[in-house]
């Protein structure tokens, strides 16, 4: 497995990170969206139709389905524990692929993990 250390650096550099308080919704199922999210700091669960399908926590990424051709989300994101997330947009993504390679086949893996796991709760 790839190091979270390669994912959390990237997001470190980005400016303005959000704090979501446990229980906040990041975003839901269904919604559009502009961003992916690195988690700098918490836990985040993953629900599909109303039921967690996995907790992720600090060097983990998510939302990145509506950066490669995915219309909307395809999850509902809820901040389990106090959680301080970065986020990138289409530009910063690219530029952090065209930079740091092995932050792509980190983010490859991990969206191709969650599909996974998704379809499985299907």
């Amino acid at each position: 497995m790839l190091s979270p250390v390669v994912t959390v650096g990237i997001f470190q550099k980005q400016p303005s990170p959000q704090v979501f308080s446990a229980g906040q919704i990041i975003f839901e199922e269904g919604q559009s969206g502009d961003f992916m999210y690195g988690i700098l700091e918490g836990e985040v669960d993953i629900f599909v139709n109303g039921k967690v399908v996995e907790t992720i926590e600090t060097g983990e990424v998510f939302g990145v389905g509506v950066l490669v051709g995915v219309k909307n989300r395809t999850y509902t994101a809820i901040a389990k524990t106090d959680c301080k997330l970065a986020f990138l947009d289409e530009k910063g993504f690219l530029f952090a692929v065209q930079e740091t390679p092995v932050f792509s086949l980190k983010v490859m893996k991990s969206y191709s993990e969650r599909l996974s796991r998704v379809e499985h709760m299907l």
